[in-house]
Order: C-alpha cells, then sequence, then structure tokens
C-alpha cells in the first residue's frame, strides 16, 4: 500500500510539462528531482528550494524511476574487454 501511496503523488497530463511525470500540484518533474539527487543534491536541500514539497514527493520520484526500469531489458552499448 505504501508504494501505490506515494505512486498517487506522480502525475502525467499532456497539458503540464508535455505529459512528463511531475509531482502532483507542481510543475517539477521526476526528471529534474531525479538529476538534483544525480549531481549531489539532498532531500533537504530540495525541500529548502522548492516550498511546499514533502520529503514522499522525492521518495515518490525514486519510487517511480524505480516501477518505470522494473521491467525494461537492456542491451550495452558498450562491451567492456574480457
Amino acid at each position: 500500500m505504501e508504494e501505490k501511496r506515494l505512486l498517487n503523488r506522480i502525475i502525467m497530463n499532456p497539458k503540464v510539462m508535455v505529459g512528463k511525470p511531475v509531482i502532483k500540484g507542481t510543475r517539477l518533474t521526476v526528471e529534474y528531482i531525479l538529476n538534483l539527487l544525480a549531481h549531489g543534491a539532498d532531500t533537504a536541500e530540495i525541500l529548502e528550494e522548492y516550498e511546499g514539497l514533502e520529503p514522499e514527493d522525492i521518495q515518490a520520484c525514486l519510487q517511480f524511476a524505480a516501477r518505470s526500469l522494473q521491467d525494461t531489458a537492456f542491451m550495452p552499448l558498450i562491451t567492456e574487454p574480457a
């Protein structure tokens, strides 16, 4: 149930950010939040910068990304030498 509650925080609407997944009630895309985290921002910094966000919003972005990759098959672009 926790996963479903988190994922309800993420919406996709073709009229908002060209249909990219966003945090409900914002124009902050999941992609943008993940990029902030990947470049070293922590949850506290993001929450401080974007008033109204809650820690669960960031957790929902991570859950959405994990769920999106769950059934994805990957083909390596470059193979490592043996």
